[in-house]
């Protein structure tokens, strides 16, 4: 639960610098018409909905397929080590989404079941 929380804040973060430009995005943000915007919906909606736990399984699901596309690329032309090419993020997130497909929203969110 606390990771499903925490991983969606920080993903939520990286969605509102693109479509907000904030935090420190240079107060440029992306258009919205764009694969970055698309991301940036991507981001900005599913990390609010997994705060919530509200339709986590699914939403997690378009999350890890979104890093992993994200992964392969952007970041994996610019090299074969993670760190080097900037990464390492997306496929932590990528497995941490994965998981939660699995493991469910857990007991404080919307979805949790009854029982």
């Amino acid at each position: 639960m606390v990771l499903r929380v925490v991983s969606a804040l920080l993903f939520l973060e990286h969605g509102t610098q693109k479509l907000l430009g904030f935090p420190d995005g240079g107060g440029h943000a992306v258009s919205l018409f764009s694969i970055m915007g698309l991301a940036g919906i991507l981001e900005a909606v599913g990390g609010a909905l997994l705060v919530l736990g509200f339709k986590t399984r699914i939403v997690a699901f378009l999350l890890s397929g979104e890093m992993a596309v994200a992964y392969w690329t952007a970041h994996a032309p610019r090299g074969f080590f993670p760190v080097l090419n900037g990464g390492d993020a997306a496929i932590l997130f990528c497995f941490v989404f994965l998981y939660l497909v699995f493991a469910g929203p857990g007991a404080w969110s919307l979805d949790r079941e009854k029982g």
